[in-house]
């Protein structure tokens, strides 16, 4: 919930203020397993222009997810970094 809503700060108050508030969330490790922290902060990274931070970030994502649909999701942003 907490994630969803530090995304929802990031679409409409601004990128880098929402990914402030994914940077708290991270900062517990209690999402450092969880794919989508991961790739909710690699998408708000690479819309910042951030693409070495973005690409660690999808790096952690795809570590972290077995379903193929994501896995490609992941692989095709990733290249784009």
């Amino acid at each position: 919930m907490a994630l969803n809503h530090a995304v929802a700060i990031a679409m409409s108050a601004g990128l880098k203020e929402g990914l402030q508030h994914i940077d708290v969330l991270g900062a517990a490790g209690d999402l450092d397993q969880y794919y989508l922290f991961h790739a909710a902060r690699a998408d708000i990274l690479r819309r910042l222009g951030r693409r070495a931070e973005a690409a660690q970030a999808y790096t952690r994502a795809l570590a972290l997810t077995t379903n193929q649909i994501e896995r490609d999701f992941l692989h095709r942003r990733l290249a784009e970094c």
